[in-house]
């Protein structure tokens, strides 16, 4: 009788196997059957927030299912990537990340309740979105190089503020400092907004920051954009050039979207979510939305956005090392 109850445990064991396989495809083949929720790190109103929404107004009519907004900030990003490492892999919980909790935040902090490049599955990128350096309107500096001269007349004395220790916009002037080889003040801000408010106060002299961030300051004439830290123009600033083609190499620090979904995500879900989301990019009216922000659509397959994530974490790695770069 043991022998038989044992063969019959393994029998039962190796059945249920064969269904938990055969069920994955159906699961995958069915999919969406429910609400998704696309995760956004940040808080609500923002930048990620706004083409968080722009893509889920479309998505939900293209996968014929609610995609719900759930934003989960805190930890520069690392709370909501960590809540989308931790989800179920069934497509339900999707993430819009930023460089930040990916390529940057794990090489600031000594442990990190993720892996960024094991515990997701990639979809595609999304947008990149160019770091652009402004001073106020009304500033007498009226260039890059202006600036940069200031810097060399008053070494380590002109107040540049970026939006905190780690962040895009300072890594963009660790990279100026570097290229150019001046100093400034660093002046780290907890955000764009007060960063901004003090720019215009003229607390601060320069300030690097994303397009989207910056695009309403521009267009309403309290900025002056001067230089974008990208290897290529923004269309929305199509007269602004890049700080390479000033002649300040190696300061490409664009901030870029990508969708994530928890690792072991079957792949027929990871396709059809990202079928989804090109038609989405490729809508006419969802582009022009995005330029008009300053966000350049840049979709890619899953392959390229997941050689492309690792890339990124390796080049700014490498600059957090040898700038000795902490999180405060």
């Amino acid at each position: 009788m043991t022998l038989f109850r044992r063969l019959g445990a393994i029998a039962v064991a190796a059945l249920s196997l064969i269904a938990g396989a055969a069920q994955a495809p159906v699961q995958a083949q069915d999919y969406p059957t429910r609400t998704i929720k696309m995760v956004i790190a940040y808080p609500a109103g923002g930048p990620t927030d706004f083409v968080g929404r722009l893509l889920t107004d479309k998505l939900k009519d293209l996968l014929g299912q609610s995609v719900i907004i759930e934003n989960k900030a805190g930890a520069s990003g690392t709370i909501g990537a960590d809540f989308v490492a931790k989800a179920e892999p069934d497509g339900y919980t999707l993430f819009l990340t930023t460089v930040g909790a990916i390529a940057i935040t794990p090489h600031m902090r000594p442990s990190m309740p993720y892996d960024p490049l094991k515990d997701f599955a990639p979809i595609g990128l999304v947008v990149r979105n160019t770091t652009v350096l402004v001073v106020r309107a009304d500033s007498s500096i009226k260039s890059a190089k202006e600036l940069v001269a200031l810097a060399k007349e008053k070494p380590d004395t002109i107040p540049f503020a970026s939006t905190g220790v780690g962040t895009t916009p300072h890594l963009a002037l660790e990279l100026l400092q570097s290229s150019s080889k001046e100093k400034f003040l660093h002046v780290p801000y907890r955000g764009a907004a007060p960063a901004l408010t003090d720019l215009l106060g003229g607390q601060v002299q320069a300030f690097f920051a994303d397009a989207p961030v910056l695009m309403p300051q521009i267009l309403a004439g309290k900025v002056r954009p001067l230089a974008a830290a990208s290897d290529s123009r923004n269309p929305a600033l199509p007269d602004v050039p890049t700080l390479a083609e000033l002649g300040y190499p190696d300061t490409q620090a664009d901030n870029w979207y990508g969708l994530l979904a928890p690792a072991k995500t079957p792949r027929p879900i990871i396709d059809k979510v990202h079928k989804a989301l090109a038609t989405a990019l490729a809508d006419p009216d969802i582009k022009r939305k995005l330029l008009e922000a300053g966000a350049i659509p840049a979709l890619d397959t899953p392959e390229a956005f997941g050689k492309f994530m690792k890339d990124d974490y390796d080049r700014w790695g490498k600059v957090i090392r040898e700038k000795g770069l902490k999180e405060s």
